[in-house]
């Protein structure tokens, strides 16, 4: 859901910006944010124009200010139970990049429960790393004496919002340029203001949890049904997966809707959909719509394609339902995607990612307050084939470090793949040496390498006369959505 209204927010900055001179203040009122800081100053940034935008998609109760949402609203109509549920999780994370040359745009949809690298938290589901840090910072908050609940809550979501643009920026090493966040009821807001929108179903569908109850076929929908038709995800035969690609299938409904009544370019329909749109959207504050419309036509118009990140299969850590994943492998796809090959200036390891020769010896350091995580973190890597060496205790660290001697390179690259990080070349070790030193990062990682094989979709249901769903590939998990060709029929 919140993939829908952020990417509608996209389109809408767009179209705001074609009247942007004749009336400045249309965006005036909306919540800016200075999170963008957070990431590397050194890290490489988007050429040719490009423009690269996180989507965030906040699955929270609470408005701006802290408050609840009105019971009403969400119980009866988002069926989303009350506003003590869905915490601060981004249970959307959708990165979508703007060619410069107005050509074709693409956007990447990362499944919510990708168990990745979260700086400071160790692997987690990648929509943690905003509530995990935002909890904090407000744990910090009120100890140092902050007791007002409106800057308790703007202070500790900024926080929030750093922990999940570093996080998805460590993961896929692609630039991001701008963000933007939207909550619950952004969604609601937004859709009320389009009007009815139009989509299409390949099988009939009845789901409590959600509201969604939908014959099969071409159907339109009403602010509430909107809401349940791209919150259902019980009772589908992917969950999520399947879920992600109802909402990039709306958001192609969306931009037929703008295009179809003229809201683009029209400053009086423009103004009550910014309106809607901008209590419930913070931007970053570098945002410049003017400069974004000028090289968004390509969103305004369709031309955008919608991919989802794949996934390696399923497991269970600690009693939750994990996405295991390949990080090498969502880097190479993304940068394909967004053809933008390698980018320059990201760390890399000297040599690629290899098994154990034999040769290498690894000594592991405990850096945590985990007792016998070194022993137990050798013990893994001995059954994988590994040589190791030393095992001890350190001085606390706050990420894993991974260092090699000459000949490590290789050994180096694959751990470093495991655990998220760059591993670093040191004279000082003795060749065939690697010394890894755990972080709190390094709690529950998976060593054992990941395969490539994408799970298969169950068996399609589609209806007469309807194309099934392209079987996923070696690439993005399942067939593409476009933007610009008609009302897609989805699962």
């Amino acid at each position: 859901m919140r993939i829908v209204a952020g990417t509608m927010s996209a389109v809408v900055l767009a179209g705001v910006g074609i009247g942007w001179a004749a009336q400045a203040g249309l965006t005036s009122g909306m919540y800016t944010s200075d999170a963008l800081k957070a990431l590397a100053p050194d890290a490489p940034r988007s050429v040719h124009g490009d423009t690269n935008i996180l989507l965030i998609g906040l699955d929270s109760r609470k408005a701006m200010d802290g408050s609840d949402l009105p019971a009403q609203f969400v119980t009866d109509k988002l069926h989303a139970g009350d506003s003590d549920v869905g915490g601060y999780n981004t249970n959307t994370l959708l990165l979508l990049h703007v060619p410069g040359d107005g050509s074709r745009a693409s956007a990447a949809a990362i499944p919510r429960d990708d168990y990745v690298n979260v700086p400071g938290y160790g692997m987690r589901k990648i929509k943690e790393a905003y509530g995990l840090a935002k909890a904090d910072e407000e744990t910090r908050l009120r100890d140092t004496g902050v007791t007002d609940a409106a800057q308790l809550e703007q202070k500790s979501r900024e926080v929030g919002r750093k922990s999940t643009l570093t996080t998805v920026q460590n993961l896929l090493h692609v630039p991001i340029d701008h963000f933007a966040e939207v909550n619950l009821i952004g969604f609601y807001n937004i859709a009320q203001a389009l009007g009815p929108l139009q989509v299409c179903l390949n099988a009939p569908v009845h789901d409590d949890y959600s509201g969604a109850n939908f014959p099969a076929g071409k159907q339109t929908l009403d602010p509430s049904q909107a809401l349940a038709f791209v919150r259902q995800r019980h009772g589908l035969d992917n969950g999520d997966l399947d879920r992600t690609h109802r909402q990039q299938a709306f958001i192609s409904a969306v931009i037929a809707n703008l295009k179809s009544t003229g809201v683009i370019g029209n400053l009086g329909k423009m103004q009550g959909l910014v309106d809607a749109a901008k209590k419930d959207i913070v931007i970053d504050s570098g945002m410049d719509p003017v400069k974004f419309a000028s090289q968004a036509s390509n969103l305004t118009g369709g031309d955008l394609d919608f991919y989802t990140l794949p996934i390696e299969g399923y497991a269970t850590v600690n009693g939750q339902d994990v996405n295991k994943v390949d990080v090498t492998r969502l880097r190479t796809e993304v940068s394909r995607l967004f053809a933008t090959g390698d980018p320059t200036g990201w760390p890399t390891t000297t040599a690629p990612a290899t098994k154990p020769s034999g040769h290498e010896t690894v000594d592991v350091v405990n850096g945590t307050d985990h007792a016998g995580l070194a022993a137990s973190t050798a013990s893994e890597m001995a059954a994988l084939g590994y040589r190791t060496g030393s095992l001890s205790t350190g001085s606390a660290v706050t990420s894993t470090d991974i260092r090699y001697g000459t000949g490590g390179e290789g050994l180096a690259a694959t751990l470093a793949d495991r655990y998220g990080v760059t591993a670093v070349a040191d004279s000082a070790l003795p060749t065939n040496r690697v010394a890894v030193t755990l972080g709190p990062d390094s709690v529950g990682v998976d060593l054992t390498p990941p395969t490539t094989q994408v799970p298969a979709p169950a068996a399609s249901t589609a209806s007469p006369g309807v194309p099934a769903p392209a079987a996923p590939t070696a690439g993005p998990q399942g067939a593409p959505i476009a933007a610009d060709q008609g009302t897609p029929c989805v699962d």
